[in-house]
């Protein structure tokens, strides 16, 4: 069995890419609650790759796909939406569902690159985890994982050959 965990980027400071200081504190506290993994991943976005290292984590691969959200996608206007509705328009098809296949399928690349027992993580945006997460076990209660994820928060897959649990990882209220 092998591990992936999905997170969003911690928080930055807009309009820069940059993270901001509680961006830092958050992303510090989570890593010393995650891992450890054998391969970190991440967007070529600063504010991901800049997450994983300040989680703690040296970022092994870059991949740029999982930083661009093509304007199709965007335009639908599904996210931050809950699992649930968001599972509504990942099976309808279209371009979200065409979006959400393809990064579960970047995700079921990583996964099987890793040996057994070993684990991933992968630090992307929002909507890019809930469709992938959604892809990834199209046939889960979504309403049961909540609403869309915030700074920092994300998901932990477990992988035999294929996708088969998942757990919404959520961060303090405080932030």
């Amino acid at each position: 069995m092998r591990t992936l965990e999905v997170r969003r980027h911690t928080m930055r400071r807009k309009p820069g890419q940059h993270l901001s200081q509680d961006g830092i504190e958050l992303a510090r506290l989570v890593g010393d609650q995650s891992g450890p993994f054998d391969v970190v991943v991440s967007s070529d976005v600063p504010r991901a790759i800049e997450t994983a290292i300040a989680m703690g984590y040296e970022v092994n691969e870059i991949i740029p796909v999982l930083g661009h959200l093509p304007d199709a996608v965007f335009e639908v206007g599904v996210w931050p939406d809950s699992f649930d509705r968001l599972a509504q328009a990942v099976s309808s098809g279209g371009q979200v569902g065409r979006f959400a296949d393809e990064q579960s399928r970047i995700w079921t690349g990583i996964a099987r690159r890793i040996p057994d027992g070993a684990s991933a993580l992968v630090v992307t945006h929002g909507l890019f985890v809930e469709a992938g997460a959604i892809a990834s076990l199209p046939e889960a209660d979504h309403a049961s994982w909540g609403d869309a994820i915030g700074y920092c928060e994300g998901i932990r897959l477990t992988f035999d050959e294929v996708f088969k649990d998942c757990q919404v990882l959520r961060v303090p209220e405080e932030y």
